[in-house]
């Protein structure tokens, strides 16, 4: 013969299912659910789109600088041309994805000024063609680690693609690891 009644089960499975419901309502950012006052965090965005344009002007700046590297290395050593075209390119798309969007009506830039001048050109490039390519793979592993440690205070949806091109350089910084390896002198 069946129980009838409530079981322990049932009565776990109610509770968590109510627990479940007022955690995710909770969650909601709907702003006019609250008779159409502001929350109490929206104070925190204007400083946080602040932050992830900074972020992201950082990050374009040091692609630049990382494309500069790529571009003396080949000039340098065409050698190794062939094997850093596919790596260049693919840092040029990173800069173009993580560059700050447009916002319209916004004048175009002038000549920059102060922090937003452009960065440095890289040093020399080593003699050895060897040592060229380990230290451009020195500078995606430092990039690797830049954007692992910028994706801790971003927004959720430029920390997902900082960690995408966190992966990507740390991928690079292998692959050209192994092209300084395979490099004839």
């Amino acid at each position: 013969m069946r129980r009838t009644g409530t079981t322990r089960r049932g009565a776990l499975t109610a509770t968590g299912a109510l627990a479940l419901g007022a955690v995710l309502t909770g969650c909601g950012g709907d702003d006019e659910g609250a008779g159409g006052k502001k929350p109490a965090h929206s104070g925190a965005r204007p400083s946080t789109a602040k932050a992830e344009k900074a972020v992201r002007e950082k990050a374009v700046r040091d692609g630049a600088v990382l494309l500069a590297q790529y571009d003396l290395v080949a000039e340098a050593h065409p050698a190794t041309a062939a094997g850093l075209v596919p790596l260049r390119a693919a840092v040029a798309e990173h800069g173009k994805a993580l560059a700050p969007p447009r916002v319209e009506g916004e004048p175009g830039k002038s000549a920059p000024q102060g922090d937003e001048a452009p960065p440095a050109p890289p040093g020399p490039v080593s003699a050895d063609p060897k040592a060229a390519v380990r230290e451009l793979a020195v500078a995606e592993r430092r990039r690797a680690d830049g954007y692992g440690e910028a994706l801790l205070s971003a927004g959720p949806e430029l920390a997902r693609l900082l960690a995408s091109v966190a992966a990507a350089a740390a991928a690079h910084a292998y692959l050209l690891t192994e092209l300084a390896e395979e490099t004839a002198v």
